[in-house]
């Protein structure tokens, strides 16, 4: 069968490229065509635009190039018509793909959709478009089924892919010596600093982790790097600190580290697996005006971060817009590195989350469900 992936997030070309991975042994005629990044390209098919082409965050980032998302879409939308797929999965990145999910259906092709828009976060509006364009909506949170249930959808949970991800590192993972040895790193602890796949991200958050790192010595820094983000972006904000920064081994860097200041986001859930202790901050143009309106007006959830969500209760501390402060992180990045009570806390809330989220072969149960979905669709 021909599919069609749209996935316009780092995040979205790992899941992306774990799912074609199972839907070739699930459908050996698998023919792909996607957006998305390195390693879906890595699992074959035709990439057509790279997620980094397309990756805008916040309400202002998006005014100031909604030129180029514009002509990302009519592009999307040609080629789909060329392509004719059996079917168009959508992979998270909601704005975006709710409206590729409408055009797709106009023109009568399957639409499932994979890793499910967070309405249930904010912009519950959107629910309306999922009924109406999206034919199968598959799952990775435990709360969703019950969530999508009461506004009348049935769901395909299939488990949380970063467990399948983790589960597949930790068979190759460096042992500490060969992880230090590769990176020039010395015999301190590790404190891993996760800035954000975006440079909009890094610029907001990696200044105020620089900052607070300076305070603390006795522990060694390390910053994981994404290769999709200028080298320029990181030595600008990083110069004249020896915080260094190692490029697509976050797994192996969570592996080793001791505590994390991570930006939110699907990192929060990967570090909470690697069951390493950690801070969540986050912050978007705007300042105060956007806490506000978000606040008010569209946020229906108490947190940001996934294991917060998911454990339904403030197991990690969360420092967001204007709480994002020099002195907020510096001392609760204490607590994280001296209080083992603390630490023991987290750890203990890390185990509940684990069992909440399930066993490995998330990857493997969405692939078999949308082949044998696509059979009895298919005329």
């Amino acid at each position: 069968m021909k599919y069609y992936l749209i996935a316009g997030e780092a995040s979205g070309d790992l899941h992306g490229s774990n799912l074609m991975r199972e839907l070739k042994l699930a459908d050996p005629d698998a023919q792909f065509r996607y957006f998305g990044g390195d390693l879906m390209q890595n699992e074959g098919g035709t990439l057509v635009k790279h997620y980094r082409e397309m990756a805008f965050m916040g309400i202002v980032n998006v005014v100031l190039n909604l030129k180029t998302i514009g002509r990302n879409m009519k592009f999307c939308q040609k080629d789909l018509l060329e392509f004719q797929p059996d079917v168009v999965i959508l992979i998270d990145y909601p704005g975006f793909n709710l409206r590729m999910a409408e055009f797709a259906k106009l023109h009568n092709l399957q639409v499932f959709y994979y890793i499910s828009p967070k309405v249930w976060a904010w912009k519950e509006y959107r629910i309306k478009r999922i009924k109406a364009y999206v034919d199968e909506l598959f799952t990775i949170l435990p709360f969703e089924t019950e969530y999508f249930k009461k506004h009348g959808i049935d769901v395909n949970y299939v488990g949380n892919p970063l467990m399948d991800s983790v589960a597949s590192f930790q068979k190759k993972a460096l042992s500490k010596e060969e992880f230090r040895d590769k990176n020039n790193l010395d015999d301190r602890p590790i404190v891993a600093l996760l800035s954000g796949s975006r440079k909009q991200e890094i610029k907001n958050t990696l200044p105020i982790m620089r900052k607070a790192a300076a305070c603390y010595p006795e522990y060694q820094f390390v910053v994981a790097g994404v290769s999709t983000v200028d080298k320029k972006s990181y030595d600008k904000i990083l110069r004249g600190f020896p915080i260094p920064v190692i490029y697509n081994q976050t797994y192996d860097l969570l592996n080793n580290a001791h505590s994390a200041l991570v930006a939110s986001g699907t990192a929060t859930l990967e570090t909470a697996l690697f069951g390493v202790p950690q801070t969540v901050l986050y912050r978007v143009e705007g300042g105060r005006v956007v806490q506000f309106i978000m606040k008010n007006f569209f946020l229906k959830v108490k947190w940001a971060s996934l294991p917060n969500l998911i454990l339904n209760k403030e197991a990690l501390k969360e420092f967001i817009q204007v709480d994002l402060t020099f002195k907020n992180v510096r001392d609760e990045l204490h607590r994280l590195l001296y209080e083992q009570d603390y630490r023991d806390k987290i750890t203990a809330d890390y185990n509940r989350l684990k069992e909440l989220v399930g066993e490995p072969g998330t990857s493997k149960r969405a692939a078999q469900k949308m082949t044998e979905l696509l059979k009895t669709l298919k005329p």
